[in-house]
Protein backbone atom coordinates (compact mmCIF):
# COMPACT_ATOMS: atom_id res chain seq x y z
CA UNK A 1 0.00 0.00 0.00
CA UNK A 2 0.98 3.21 -1.26
CA UNK A 3 0.95 6.47 1.01
CA UNK A 4 -2.22 8.09 -0.64
CA UNK A 5 -4.22 4.77 0.01
CA UNK A 6 -2.87 5.01 3.91
CA UNK A 7 -4.06 8.48 3.94
CA UNK A 8 -7.77 7.77 2.70
CA UNK A 9 -8.05 4.50 4.68
CA UNK A 10 -7.46 6.69 7.50
CA UNK A 11 -9.87 9.77 5.88
CA UNK A 12 -12.29 6.97 5.00
CA UNK A 13 -12.09 5.43 8.81
CA UNK A 14 -12.51 9.05 10.48
CA UNK A 15 -15.75 9.70 7.94
CA UNK A 16 -17.47 7.15 9.14
CA UNK A 17 -17.61 5.31 5.65
CA UNK A 18 -17.22 1.50 6.65
CA UNK A 19 -19.02 -0.01 3.90
CA UNK A 20 -17.20 1.93 1.42
CA UNK A 21 -13.57 1.10 2.66
CA UNK A 22 -14.30 -2.18 3.63
CA UNK A 23 -15.39 -2.98 -0.24
CA UNK A 24 -12.63 -1.09 -0.92
CA UNK A 25 -9.75 -3.37 1.45
CA UNK A 26 -11.31 -6.43 -0.27
CA UNK A 27 -9.89 -4.76 -3.62
CA UNK A 28 -6.98 -4.81 -2.40
CA UNK A 29 -3.77 -7.57 -2.96
CA UNK A 30 -3.22 -9.91 -0.25
CA UNK A 31 0.38 -8.16 0.25
CA UNK A 32 -1.10 -5.17 1.08
CA UNK A 33 -4.34 -6.33 3.00
CA UNK A 34 -1.51 -7.95 5.48
CA UNK A 35 0.80 -4.86 6.13
CA UNK A 36 -2.63 -2.85 7.16
CA UNK A 37 -3.51 -5.39 9.66
CA UNK A 38 0.02 -5.93 10.89
CA UNK A 39 0.40 -2.38 11.23
CA UNK A 40 -1.28 -1.48 14.33
CA UNK A 41 0.27 -4.65 15.68
CA UNK A 42 4.07 -3.49 15.38
CA UNK A 43 3.30 0.02 17.25
CA UNK A 44 1.49 -2.16 20.25
CA UNK A 45 4.81 -3.92 20.24
CA UNK A 46 6.29 -1.10 19.89
CA UNK A 47 4.18 0.66 22.79
CA UNK A 48 4.72 -2.23 24.78
CA UNK A 49 8.59 -2.11 24.52
CA UNK A 50 9.00 1.22 25.13
CA UNK A 51 6.82 0.97 28.21
CA UNK A 52 9.00 -2.10 29.18
CA UNK A 53 11.84 0.03 29.87
CA UNK A 54 10.20 2.95 31.71
CA UNK A 55 9.11 0.31 33.95
CA UNK A 56 12.63 -1.31 34.20
CA UNK A 57 14.26 2.19 34.76
CA UNK A 58 11.54 2.69 37.42
CA UNK A 59 11.69 -1.06 39.49
CA UNK A 60 15.87 -0.59 39.30
CA UNK A 61 17.17 -3.30 42.51
CA UNK A 62 18.59 -1.39 45.58
CA UNK A 63 22.17 -2.02 46.84
CA UNK A 64 23.43 -5.24 48.15
CA UNK A 65 23.33 -5.63 51.74
CA UNK A 66 26.37 -6.76 53.37
CA UNK A 67 27.70 -7.69 56.80
CA UNK A 68 29.94 -5.36 58.71
CA UNK A 69 32.55 -5.57 61.50
CA UNK A 70 35.71 -3.47 63.08
CA UNK A 71 38.32 -6.00 63.45
CA UNK A 72 38.72 -7.70 66.89
CA UNK A 73 41.88 -6.61 68.63
CA UNK A 74 43.07 -8.39 71.48
CA UNK A 75 46.56 -9.62 73.42
CA UNK A 76 48.05 -12.59 71.71
CA UNK A 77 51.46 -14.66 71.97
CA UNK A 78 52.78 -15.05 68.47
CA UNK A 79 54.96 -18.39 67.91
CA UNK A 80 57.07 -20.35 64.98
CA UNK A 81 56.86 -23.54 64.35
CA UNK A 82 59.51 -25.89 64.38
CA UNK A 83 60.13 -29.79 64.10
CA UNK A 84 62.86 -31.63 66.26
CA UNK A 85 63.71 -34.29 68.01
CA UNK A 86 64.20 -35.34 72.02
CA UNK A 87 67.72 -35.79 72.88
CA UNK A 88 69.86 -36.80 76.27
CA UNK A 89 70.69 -34.18 78.42
CA UNK A 90 73.57 -36.41 79.13
CA UNK A 91 74.73 -39.89 77.63
CA UNK A 92 77.14 -41.63 78.96
CA UNK A 93 78.98 -45.43 77.68
CA UNK A 94 79.91 -47.58 80.66
CA UNK A 95 83.23 -49.34 79.97
CA UNK A 96 85.46 -51.22 82.49
CA UNK A 97 88.60 -49.30 83.52
CA UNK A 98 90.20 -52.85 84.43
CA UNK A 99 90.14 -55.90 82.56
CA UNK A 100 88.85 -59.11 84.41
CA UNK A 101 85.47 -61.74 84.18
CA UNK A 102 82.49 -60.55 85.05
CA UNK A 103 81.13 -62.06 88.00
CA UNK A 104 77.98 -60.42 88.88
CA UNK A 105 75.04 -57.79 87.19
CA UNK A 106 72.77 -56.28 89.20
CA UNK A 107 70.14 -54.35 87.25
CA UNK A 108 67.41 -54.48 85.48
CA UNK A 109 67.68 -53.84 81.52
CA UNK A 110 65.83 -50.49 81.08
CA UNK A 111 65.35 -49.58 84.83
CA UNK A 112 66.24 -46.07 86.28
CA UNK A 113 69.67 -46.27 88.31
CA UNK A 114 70.95 -43.59 90.37
CA UNK A 115 74.17 -42.06 90.42
CA UNK A 116 77.18 -44.23 92.39
CA UNK A 117 74.13 -47.63 92.15
CA UNK A 118 76.61 -50.82 91.71
CA UNK A 119 75.73 -52.17 87.95
CA UNK A 120 78.23 -54.96 87.31
CA UNK A 121 81.21 -56.44 89.09
CA UNK A 122 84.22 -58.07 87.48
CA UNK A 123 86.80 -60.25 89.50
CA UNK A 124 88.39 -58.58 92.62
CA UNK A 125 90.88 -61.51 93.56
CA UNK A 126 93.46 -60.49 91.03
CA UNK A 127 93.50 -56.97 92.52
CA UNK A 128 93.63 -57.44 95.47
CA UNK A 129 96.78 -59.80 95.40
CA UNK A 130 98.07 -57.18 93.92
CA UNK A 131 97.12 -54.89 96.92
CA UNK A 132 98.62 -57.05 99.61
CA UNK A 133 102.08 -56.86 97.46
CA UNK A 134 101.80 -53.73 97.31
CA UNK A 135 101.43 -53.32 100.33
CA UNK A 136 103.92 -55.70 101.87
CA UNK A 137 106.42 -53.24 99.61
CA UNK A 138 105.34 -49.95 101.39
CA UNK A 139 106.14 -51.95 105.06
CA UNK A 140 109.77 -53.46 103.54
CA UNK A 141 110.29 -49.87 101.89
CA UNK A 142 109.50 -48.05 105.73
CA UNK A 143 112.00 -50.59 107.00
CA UNK A 144 114.52 -49.72 104.76
CA UNK A 145 114.33 -45.97 105.70
CA UNK A 146 114.38 -46.52 109.51
CA UNK A 147 117.49 -48.25 109.07
CA UNK A 148 118.70 -45.20 107.09
CA UNK A 149 117.66 -42.60 109.73
CA UNK A 150 119.41 -44.96 112.32
CA UNK A 151 123.05 -45.07 110.70
CA UNK A 152 122.85 -41.42 109.88
CA UNK A 153 122.19 -40.53 114.04
CA UNK A 154 124.89 -42.38 114.79
CA UNK A 155 127.27 -41.18 112.41
CA UNK A 156 126.08 -37.73 112.89
CA UNK A 157 126.93 -38.24 116.68
CA UNK A 158 130.49 -39.41 115.88
CA UNK A 159 131.36 -36.41 113.43
CA UNK A 160 132.25 -34.68 116.47
CA UNK A 161 135.05 -36.87 117.84
CA UNK A 162 136.17 -36.96 113.90
CA UNK A 163 135.71 -40.83 114.33
CA UNK A 164 133.63 -41.01 110.79
CA UNK A 165 134.26 -38.66 107.60
CA UNK A 166 132.22 -36.16 106.18
CA UNK A 167 131.92 -37.85 103.06
CA UNK A 168 130.14 -41.04 104.96
CA UNK A 169 128.10 -38.94 106.17
CA UNK A 170 126.76 -37.52 103.06
CA UNK A 171 126.38 -41.05 101.89
CA UNK A 172 123.98 -41.65 105.09
CA UNK A 173 121.54 -38.80 104.20
CA UNK A 174 121.63 -40.06 100.54
CA UNK A 175 120.55 -43.02 101.48
CA UNK A 176 117.63 -41.86 103.98
CA UNK A 177 116.43 -39.64 101.16
CA UNK A 178 116.62 -42.70 98.90
CA UNK A 179 114.66 -44.53 101.16
CA UNK A 180 111.73 -42.05 101.84
CA UNK A 181 111.84 -42.06 98.10
CA UNK A 182 111.15 -45.55 97.87
CA UNK A 183 108.49 -45.50 100.44
CA UNK A 184 106.68 -43.03 98.69
CA UNK A 185 106.69 -45.22 95.37
CA UNK A 186 105.46 -48.41 97.50
CA UNK A 187 102.24 -46.11 98.91
CA UNK A 188 101.57 -44.54 95.64
CA UNK A 189 101.89 -48.76 94.21
CA UNK A 190 99.13 -49.71 97.16
CA UNK A 191 96.76 -46.55 96.16
CA UNK A 192 97.28 -48.16 92.72
CA UNK A 193 96.41 -51.37 93.34
CA UNK A 194 93.13 -50.33 95.85
CA UNK A 195 91.74 -48.57 93.03
CA UNK A 196 91.85 -51.40 91.19
CA UNK A 197 89.82 -53.27 93.35
CA UNK A 198 87.68 -50.11 93.67
CA UNK A 199 87.61 -50.77 89.93
CA UNK A 200 86.41 -54.22 90.41
CA UNK A 201 82.73 -52.81 91.12
CA UNK A 202 81.36 -50.65 88.04
CA UNK A 203 78.83 -47.99 89.25
CA UNK A 204 76.48 -45.62 87.82
CA UNK A 205 78.51 -42.47 86.67
CA UNK A 206 75.39 -40.43 86.19
CA UNK A 207 71.43 -41.09 87.13
CA UNK A 208 69.15 -41.72 84.02
CA UNK A 209 67.67 -44.66 82.13
CA UNK A 210 69.92 -47.29 81.70
CA UNK A 211 69.80 -49.67 78.72
CA UNK A 212 70.14 -53.15 78.66
CA UNK A 213 73.51 -55.05 79.70
CA UNK A 214 75.98 -56.05 76.57
CA UNK A 215 77.95 -57.99 78.77
CA UNK A 216 76.68 -61.40 80.85
CA UNK A 217 78.23 -62.37 83.89
CA UNK A 218 81.06 -65.00 83.07
CA UNK A 219 82.73 -63.00 79.92
CA UNK A 220 86.12 -61.30 79.99
CA UNK A 221 86.57 -57.38 79.72
CA UNK A 222 88.62 -55.32 78.31
CA UNK A 223 89.47 -52.26 79.79
CA UNK A 224 90.54 -48.92 77.84
CA UNK A 225 89.12 -46.11 76.02
CA UNK A 226 87.44 -46.48 71.91
CA UNK A 227 86.77 -49.54 70.02
CA UNK A 228 89.60 -51.35 71.79
CA UNK A 229 87.65 -51.47 75.15
CA UNK A 230 84.36 -53.60 75.99
CA UNK A 231 81.05 -51.84 75.92
CA UNK A 232 78.82 -53.12 79.38
CA UNK A 233 75.70 -50.60 79.19
CA UNK A 234 74.70 -47.30 78.52
CA UNK A 235 72.99 -44.57 80.76
CA UNK A 236 70.68 -41.35 79.68
CA UNK A 237 70.26 -38.83 81.73
CA UNK A 238 66.70 -37.37 81.06
CA UNK A 239 65.58 -35.21 83.73
CA UNK A 240 65.91 -32.40 82.07
CA UNK A 241 65.96 -33.16 78.59
CA UNK A 242 66.83 -31.89 75.58
CA UNK A 243 65.09 -31.17 72.34
CA UNK A 244 66.86 -30.23 69.01
CA UNK A 245 65.67 -28.66 66.06
CA UNK A 246 66.58 -27.02 63.09
CA UNK A 247 66.20 -23.50 62.63
CA UNK A 248 66.62 -21.00 60.11
CA UNK A 249 68.88 -18.00 59.72
CA UNK A 250 65.93 -15.47 60.81
CA UNK A 251 65.83 -17.39 64.10
CA UNK A 252 68.91 -17.16 65.14
CA UNK A 253 69.04 -12.97 64.61
CA UNK A 254 66.10 -13.06 66.49
CA UNK A 255 67.57 -14.79 69.23
CA UNK A 256 70.73 -12.20 68.64
CA UNK A 257 68.88 -9.32 68.77
CA UNK A 258 66.34 -9.98 72.06
CA UNK A 259 69.59 -10.97 73.94
CA UNK A 260 71.18 -7.33 72.82
CA UNK A 261 67.94 -6.38 74.59
CA UNK A 262 68.23 -7.61 77.27
CA UNK A 263 65.50 -10.96 77.17
CA UNK A 264 65.35 -14.24 78.77
CA UNK A 265 65.01 -17.22 78.04
CA UNK A 266 62.95 -17.66 74.94
CA UNK A 267 59.49 -19.86 76.28
CA UNK A 268 58.89 -22.83 74.26
CA UNK A 269 56.11 -25.59 74.20
CA UNK A 270 56.08 -28.93 72.32
CA UNK A 271 53.55 -31.33 71.89
CA UNK A 272 54.02 -35.32 70.80
CA UNK A 273 52.91 -36.76 67.71
CA UNK A 274 49.73 -38.57 69.21
CA UNK A 275 48.67 -34.75 71.32
CA UNK A 276 46.43 -32.43 70.33
CA UNK A 277 47.97 -29.89 72.68
CA UNK A 278 51.40 -28.20 73.75
CA UNK A 279 51.55 -29.73 77.22
CA UNK A 280 55.51 -30.19 77.49
CA UNK A 281 56.59 -26.50 78.28
CA UNK A 282 60.98 -25.52 78.42
CA UNK A 283 63.29 -22.77 77.09
CA UNK A 284 65.33 -22.14 74.56
CA UNK A 285 69.04 -22.57 76.19
CA UNK A 286 71.51 -23.09 73.43
CA UNK A 287 71.91 -21.98 69.33
CA UNK A 288 74.82 -23.39 67.78
CA UNK A 289 78.04 -21.26 66.39
CA UNK A 290 78.07 -21.02 63.28
CA UNK A 291 74.84 -21.90 60.40
CA UNK A 292 75.37 -24.86 57.71
CA UNK A 293 76.78 -23.34 54.75
CA UNK A 294 74.90 -26.01 52.93
CA UNK A 295 71.38 -25.52 54.05
CA UNK A 296 71.67 -22.04 55.78
CA UNK A 297 70.31 -23.26 59.11
CA UNK A 298 71.10 -23.32 62.59
CA UNK A 299 71.25 -25.64 65.27
CA UNK A 300 69.23 -25.06 68.35
CA UNK A 301 67.87 -26.58 71.69
CA UNK A 302 65.74 -26.36 73.83
CA UNK A 303 65.89 -27.48 77.76
CA UNK A 304 62.49 -29.19 79.23
CA UNK A 305 61.61 -30.66 82.54
CA UNK A 306 61.17 -34.74 82.43
CA UNK A 307 60.32 -35.73 86.64
CA UNK A 308 58.58 -38.48 85.04
CA UNK A 309 60.96 -39.53 82.44
CA UNK A 310 58.13 -39.87 79.97
CA UNK A 311 59.88 -38.08 77.40
CA UNK A 312 62.70 -40.56 75.60
CA UNK A 313 65.28 -39.34 73.75
CA UNK A 314 64.55 -40.08 70.01
CA UNK A 315 60.91 -39.34 70.03
CA UNK A 316 60.32 -36.59 67.27
CA UNK A 317 57.78 -33.15 68.39
CA UNK A 318 56.36 -30.36 67.22
CA UNK A 319 57.83 -27.01 69.30
CA UNK A 320 56.67 -23.31 69.23
CA UNK A 321 59.14 -20.72 69.68
CA UNK A 322 57.77 -17.42 71.50
CA UNK A 323 58.56 -14.97 68.32
CA UNK A 324 57.88 -11.42 69.85
CA UNK A 325 56.13 -12.10 73.70
CA UNK A 326 52.62 -10.68 73.82
CA UNK A 327 51.56 -7.69 71.83
CA UNK A 328 48.22 -6.53 70.57
CA UNK A 329 47.22 -7.32 67.47
CA UNK A 330 44.05 -6.90 64.91
CA UNK A 331 42.03 -10.01 63.58
CA UNK A 332 39.77 -10.64 60.76
CA UNK A 333 38.21 -13.85 59.75
CA UNK A 334 39.48 -15.67 56.68
CA UNK A 335 36.79 -15.48 54.22
CA UNK A 336 36.68 -11.90 54.17
CA UNK A 337 40.29 -11.99 52.56
CA UNK A 338 39.94 -11.63 48.85
CA UNK A 339 43.17 -12.06 46.29
CA UNK A 340 43.98 -10.15 43.71
CA UNK A 341 46.23 -11.57 42.01
CA UNK A 342 49.91 -11.60 44.18
CA UNK A 343 48.10 -9.22 46.87
CA UNK A 344 45.81 -9.87 49.76
CA UNK A 345 43.02 -7.66 49.99
CA UNK A 346 40.38 -6.98 52.38
CA UNK A 347 36.83 -4.93 51.82
CA UNK A 348 36.02 -1.89 53.47
CA UNK A 349 32.59 0.04 53.75
CA UNK A 350 33.18 4.41 53.97
CA UNK A 351 30.65 6.41 55.88
CA UNK A 352 28.99 6.99 52.46
CA UNK A 353 28.34 3.02 51.96
CA UNK A 354 31.08 3.05 49.09
CA UNK A 355 33.21 -0.51 49.48
CA UNK A 356 36.76 0.11 49.05
CA UNK A 357 39.65 -2.45 49.38
CA UNK A 358 42.73 -2.34 51.14
CA UNK A 359 45.92 -4.58 50.80
CA UNK A 360 46.82 -6.22 53.96
CA UNK A 361 50.25 -7.88 55.23
CA UNK A 362 49.05 -11.17 56.72
CA UNK A 363 50.06 -13.18 59.92
CA UNK A 364 49.07 -16.55 61.66
CA UNK A 365 46.00 -18.15 62.00
CA UNK A 366 44.37 -18.13 65.72
CA UNK A 367 40.89 -19.30 66.22
CA UNK A 368 39.79 -19.00 63.14
CA UNK A 369 40.43 -15.37 63.21
CA UNK A 370 43.68 -14.32 60.57
CA UNK A 371 46.41 -11.56 62.13
CA UNK A 372 46.57 -8.45 59.94
CA UNK A 373 50.31 -7.12 60.70
CA UNK A 374 49.71 -3.83 58.33
CA UNK A 375 47.00 -1.88 56.20
CA UNK A 376 43.70 -1.84 58.56
CA UNK A 377 42.66 0.40 61.13
CA UNK A 378 41.16 -0.76 63.88
CA UNK A 379 38.20 1.58 63.24
CA UNK A 380 37.67 -0.06 59.77
CA UNK A 381 34.43 -1.07 58.84
CA UNK A 382 35.33 -4.37 57.38
CA UNK A 383 32.86 -6.76 55.12
CA UNK A 384 32.59 -10.23 56.97
CA UNK A 385 29.76 -11.52 54.71
CA UNK A 386 28.46 -10.88 51.47
CA UNK A 387 32.11 -9.93 49.63
CA UNK A 388 31.02 -11.40 46.25
CA UNK A 389 27.91 -8.80 46.07
CA UNK A 390 30.50 -6.20 47.47
CA UNK A 391 32.24 -4.77 44.55
CA UNK A 392 34.65 -1.71 45.16
CA UNK A 393 33.77 1.42 44.08
CA UNK A 394 30.03 0.29 44.49
CA UNK A 395 27.16 1.43 47.46
CA UNK A 396 26.41 -1.28 49.45
CA UNK A 397 23.77 -0.97 52.67
CA UNK A 398 25.56 -2.35 55.51
CA UNK A 399 24.35 -4.19 58.51
CA UNK A 400 26.04 -4.57 61.47
CA UNK A 401 27.92 -7.63 62.88
CA UNK A 402 30.59 -8.98 65.06
CA UNK A 403 33.92 -10.62 65.09
CA UNK A 404 34.36 -13.27 67.39
CA UNK A 405 37.05 -16.14 67.75
CA UNK A 406 35.66 -19.98 66.90
CA UNK A 407 37.97 -21.33 69.33
CA UNK A 408 41.94 -22.20 69.71
CA UNK A 409 41.72 -25.83 67.72
CA UNK A 410 39.30 -24.41 65.09
CA UNK A 411 41.33 -24.82 61.67
CA UNK A 412 41.07 -21.90 59.23
CA UNK A 413 40.54 -21.66 55.19
CA UNK A 414 43.72 -22.20 53.68
CA UNK A 415 44.76 -19.37 51.48
CA UNK A 416 46.79 -19.01 48.47
CA UNK A 417 49.68 -17.70 50.11
CA UNK A 418 50.03 -19.76 54.17
CA UNK A 419 51.95 -18.10 56.51
CA UNK A 420 54.18 -19.77 58.48
CA UNK A 421 53.70 -19.32 62.39
CA UNK A 422 50.81 -19.78 64.73
CA UNK A 423 49.43 -17.27 67.91
CA UNK A 424 47.23 -17.76 70.65
CA UNK A 425 45.30 -15.21 72.90
CA UNK A 426 47.59 -14.47 76.28
CA UNK A 427 46.24 -15.45 79.32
Amino acid sequence: MNMETKIETAGAARAGDEPRLLDRFRTLPLWQRGGIVASPFVIAVALLSLGGKQAAAVDAPPPPTVTVSTPLVREINEWDDYVGRFEPSRSVEVRPRIAGEVVGVHFQDGAVVRKGQLLFTIDPRPYQASLAEARAGVASASAELTLARANLERAERLVAVEAVAKSDIDRLRASVQSAQAALAGAQARVRQRALDVGFTQVRAPITGRISDRRVDAGNLVAAGEGPGSTLLTTINALDPIYFTFDGSEALFLKTKRAQEDGAQSSPVEIRLQDEGEFRWKGKLDFTDNGLDPKSGTIRGRAVLSNPDLFLTPGMFGNMRLSSGGTGQAIMVPDAAITTDQARKVVLVVGQDGIVSPKTVQLGAVIGGLRIVRSGLAPSDRVVISGTQMAMPGSKVNVRQGRIQPSGPAAKAPVISAPVTGEATFAR
